[in-house]
């Protein structure tokens, strides 16, 4: 089972990065939910799949009798999706006020912050060096 959770960890993460490097921003966000979950999924699949009992300590003992459920990754997967949809949110508003300030989700034409410079003709040498 391990296994083919690796690869679709490794197949979500794949496809994550193709969508990611796209010029469309709705694009852009349907990566980072991807990579969110593909995340996800390496956490929970390096906590080993294993059915077993609640960790429970009977009265009298140290240490759990049986084989039991590790519960650190099941707290940071629910941890990883509480902040993942944090970001999507901010994620989804930022993209929505980007799309009602330029018009556009395509970020090659979003240039307000890098606008395209104007090329200055390069002069003439003189023919003259300095010397330093």
């Amino acid at each position: 089972m391990e296994v083919l959770l690796a690869v679709l960890v490794g197949w979500l993460f794949g496809a994550a990065v193709y969508l990611m490097l796209s010029r469309s921003l709705v694009r852009y966000l349907f990566g980072l939910v991807l990579i969110s979950n593909a995340a996800n999924l390496a956490i929970f699949a390096s906590g080993r799949l294993t059915r077993g009992a609640p960790a429970l300590v009977p009265d009298g003992l140290t240490a759990p009798a049986e084989v039991v459920a590790n519960a650190l990754p099941q707290a940071l997967i629910l941890t990883a999706i509480v902040i993942g949809f944090g970001l999507l949110a901010f994620a989804f508003v930022l993209a929505y006020r980007a799309h009602d300030e330029l018009g556009t989700v395509d970020t090659d034409a979003m240039r307000v912050a890098e606008p395209i410079a104007e090329e200055k003709p390069v002069p003439a040498a003189s023919g003259r060096e300095t010397a330093v």
